[in-house]
């Protein structure tokens, strides 16, 4: 399962790709998952709500 799924990517990935590029191919790849597991439990914010918070940090 697991294991597949990441034998599948790292084969997706060129012969000559580094220990670095498989170690962030596996980081993006966890972190579009956690992504996407925060839309199916409802764990998300409006867009209206984003803006309200990236104002607060850009103009500090």
């Amino acid at each position: 399962m697991l294991k597949d799924e990441v034998k599948q990517i790292i084969d997706n990935l060129p012969d000559d790709c580094s220990l670095e590029d498989i170690q962030y191919t596996l980081y993006v790849r966890k972190k579009i998952q956690q992504g996407l597991d925060d839309i199916d439990k409802g764990d998300v914010i409006s867009h209206e709500e984003m803006e309200k918070r990236m104002s607060k940090w850009l103009n500090q």
